[in-house]
């Protein structure tokens, strides 16, 4: 793609990724290393502003909606000139670590992860804004999650951009031709799967994956287990407790020849697992917002329908992991009230509804999103979702070493594989949580 040329901003442009990488829809790349770099201490009213976005799979629309924020930017405040960098999601860690190391090369505003918040702080890399958040107007109206997902030890890292989270996929054909009523409970998901392995031997009842993190989380905190417990940086994994294994035992009885075969499942992604029910191989699937077009353009087209992951109790909603991107302020910058008028700008109401419009990006604010679902129906389980309550990740820098190392995945797929039961398998990965937590201090 050619960059765009104008006279009062240049937008520089790299070459397209495969796909947009939502901080905890893959896998979260190793944070930068530590950066003893501090505040400029300037604030210039005029000069060049450089922002880096993340470039997404057919990015055009995103840089439409972004150029207008940004014409409109440049038009109130005289002598400034923006330049919009697109950078590829695979090689973000490199190209931020660089930053954090190398101010005179750093841009102003930066998007990244909400699961690389905690790292990035402690890596001194991130501007402390919490005094112009409490003061914008609309950030009253964040989520909860999504506002956390910028706070560190109560201070504020920069503003949500948009939030993702998964619901449950299910064929409306499968289910007519079998009658099977949507199920409203999680015992009434693993009866149901069942039943239509059972009926349809080449279906998978439910996919799962052993290496879909995210989509086995749920079941943990649906069962009233946690990850970890404690805050400010100071962790200890949760994730042995009676609660956690509850669900781990939940999640992990779905592999087996009756629903979603071990061998065939253990080492599934999420991509995997959406990419699988599309196709047309699965009666369920628990998928995000952000698989409605990758499925709607597959085999099962119009012949399928989302609700809500139901929880232990009928009538509930499992807690789901609020992905998602952030824009946040670099610590080096030399214009923090012009780079934190654009981070608002950027992430304000208005441009979050133009966001959804062009990427389907669900908005972070609570009554935008309301407006959105009501445009586009599709979205309506994903904000039941969101309504009934998320959760997110430890607000710790350990959290990158450990999704980046697998440690869950590892523990998953030991149980799946009968080389350890439950409890032994949990145990483990506890033990290696609790080290990359006493590693990051």
């Amino acid at each position: 793609m050619k960059p765009s040329v104008r006279s009062v901003r240049s937008v520089r442009l790299v070459a397209p990724v495969a796909a947009l990488a939502l901080a905890g829809f893959t896998a979260t790349a190793c944070a930068p290393e530590t950066s003893d770099n501090s505040s400029s201490g300037k604030d210039e009213q005029t000069g060049t502003l450089r922002v880096w976005l993340f470039q997404e799979v057919g990015n055009t629309p995103k840089e439409k909606v972004v150029t207008s924020v940004v014409d409109a930017f440049e038009k109130a405040h005289k002598g400034v000139d923006v330049k919009v960098e697109y950078i590829p999601v695979e090689t973000r860690a490199q190209r931020i670590k660089a930053a954090f190391n190398d101010p005179k090369s750093a841009p102003d505003v930066i998007e990244y992860g909400n699961t690389d918040t905690a790292g990035y702080v402690a890596d001194g890399g991130l501007l402390d804004v919490s005094k112009e958040f409490a003061a914008w107007d609309e950030a009253t109206d964040t989520d909860p999650t999504a506002r956390q997902s910028v706070t560190v030890d109560g201070k504020v890292y920069g503003a949500p951009f948009f939030v993702g989270v998964r619901a449950l996929y299910y064929r409306t054909d499968v289910f007519k031709e079998l009658g099977l009523d949507v199920p409203k409970t999680m015992a009434e998901l693993t009866t149901t799967a069942h039943e239509i392995r059972a009926a349809e031997p080449d279906l998978y009842g439910l996919v799962v994956g052993g290496a879909f993190t995210y989509g086995a989380m749920p079941f943990i905190w649906a069962n009233g287990g946690e990850l970890a417990t404690g805050r400010g940086g100071s962790y200890a994994s949760a994730i042995d407790s009676t609660a956690a294994q509850k669900g781990i035992k939940a999640y992990t009885s779905l592999f087996g020849d009756d629903n979603c075969p071990a061998a065939k499942c253990a080492g599934m992604g999420g991509n995997d697992t959406i990419t699988a029910f599309a196709a047309g191989k699965a009666g369920m699937a628990i998928g995000g917002d952000f698989n409605h077009a990758a499925v709607q353009a597959g085999k099962v087209k119009d012949d399928y329908a989302v609700v809500p992951l139901p929880g232990v109790e009928a009538g509930s909603v499992a807690p789901a992991f609020a992905g998602g991107n952030n824009l946040g302020v670099l610590n080096s910058t030399s214009h923090r009230t012009l780079a934190v008028d654009l981070m608002e700008q950027l992430a304000s109401k208005q441009t979050q509804t133009r966001l959804f419009d062009a990427m389907g990006f669900l908005p972070t604010f609570a009554d935008v999103r309301e407006t959105v679902a009501k445009k586009q129906p599709y979205v309506a389980p994903f904000v039941k979702t969101l309504a009934a309550g998320t959760k997110f990740v430890p607000a710790s820098p350990a959290w990158s070493r450990i999704d980046s190392s697998l440690v869950l995945p590892t523990m998953f797929q030991e149980i799946v594989s009968g080389k350890k039961d439950v409890a032994a398998a949990s145990a483990e990965a506890a033990k290696k949580m609790d080290d990359a937590f006493g590693s990051a201090g």
